[in-house]
Order: structure tokens, then C-alpha cells, then sequence
């Protein structure tokens, strides 16, 4: 008995075209995922890096900004350490030229005299300490006295300040303050040079060569 021939099966033409384009579209799609994976990645890593710089300069910034800041608090301390040193130096200096006068409470007053050791009139004795222990010069009588230094008030007057009072409309003496509320100066030839208040008279100026 005769086999039957087999059905071979096969696409028309029409339908093979279909199908040629449906891989072409698969192939593209597949394409393009690829490269849009491709791109992601891409994206992803500019993203870091951009990332990572800014971090980056961000923390150079704070650095920076950081050392300025220390920079501006050392000159600070700096600036203040200077100012208190060159405070304590003025202090220091007003205070040997007190300790100096001090040392010749009970000498001799001695009109016209101008040397503390033998004997020195107001003014004397005042231009002698301030030369001597302040190295600050000073005219000669106490009305030229007055009219040098800066002025300063009573309450701000600091040792070493000098406090001139007047008689007649004039200048006639001068006195250096020496703190709590005193001044030490060639009073008279009966007392000598000694201590007293401030206001044991009410002095015409107040004034600072020691600045």
C-alpha cells in the first residue's frame, strides 16, 4: 500500500514579512533597553563623581574657613595679650615713680631746690621723680607744669598723675598722686615732703605724663 505524501508546511510570504519585522522590533526593543541600561549607568557614575567633588570641595571650604577662623582668634589673643602686657607695663612704670617719691616722705622742703635728696620745692620734687624714676621730662615751676600732659578727671586720675592747685588766680603748687585718694608732695619748709589728701585742697587740674 502506497504511503500518503506528507503535508509540508510552510509561511506565505505575507506572513514570513510579519514575522521578519516582529524580530526586527524585538531586536530593537532589546537595543534600546541595553542602551538605556548603558545610559542609567553612565548617569549613575557622573552622579557620583559630581557627587564625591562637591563633597570634596565642600570640606576644603570648611577648612579653609576652619583655619581663618583660628588664624583671626590667635591675632585676637595675640592683640589682647600685647595690650594687657603693655597695660601692666604702664602700671608697673606708675608704680616706681610712686615708689620713688614715697621714699622721700620726711626730706626737707627746700624753696628753689630741685634734688629730693638735699632738699626740693614742689616742683622740684615732682620733675626730679617723674625724670628719674619715669623717664618723662617736665618744665621747671609748677604753673609750666600745668600747662603740659593730658588732662584727666579725679575719677580717672591713676598714680604718678599730677594735681596742680592755685592761690590768688595763679598755679602755686603741685602734688603726684599716689592712690587710695592721696598724693605725696614738697608741702613747706615746716613740713616738709609728706603725705596727704588728695582734696586737701581743691586742685585747678589734674593732669597724666605717663600715657
Amino acid at each position: 500500500m502506497r504511503e500518503r505524501p506528507r503535508r509540508l508546511s510552510f509561511y506565505t510570504e505575507g506572513q514570513s514579512m510579519n514575522r521578519f519585522k516582529g524580530y526586527l522590533a524585538m531586536a530593537a526593543l532589546a537595543s534600546f533597553i541595553s542602551a538605556g541600561s548603558a545610559m542609567t549607568s553612565m548617569a549613575s557614575t557622573k552622579v557620583t563623581k559630581n557627587t564625591a567633588a562637591w563633597v570634596e570641595e565642600a570640606k576644603k571650604q570648611e577648612e579653609e574657613a576652619k583655619a581663618a577662623e583660628e588664624a583671626k582668634a590667635a591675632e585676637e589673643a595675640a592683640a589682647a595679650a600685647a595690650a594687657e602686657a603693655a597695660a601692666t607695663q604702664k602700671a608697673s612704670v606708675r608704680q616706681q615713680v610712686v615708689d620713688y617719691a614715697l621714699s622721700f616722705v620726711g626730706g626737707r622742703y627746700v624753696w628753689g631746690g630741685t634734688d629730693p635728696h638735699t632738699g626740693a620745692d614742689c616742683s622740684g620734687f615732682t620733675r626730679y621723680i617723674l625724670s628719674h624714676a619715669g623717664g618723662v621730662s617736665i618744665s621747671r615751676s609748677s604753673a609750666e607744669q600745668a600747662g603740659e600732659g593730658r588732662t584727666v578727671t579725679a575719677d580717672s586720675m591713676q598714680p604718678g598723675d599730677l594735681l596742680f592747685y592755685s592761690k590768688g588766680g595763679g598755679v602755686n603748687h603741685v602734688a603726684m598722686y599716689i592712690g587710695n585718694g592721696q598724693v605725696v608732695h614738697a608741702s613747706s619748709s615746716k613740713t616738709g615732703i609728706i603725705v596727704s589728701a588728695w582734696n586737701y585742697r581743691t586742685p585747678v587740674r589734674i593732669a597724666s605724663y605717663l600715657d
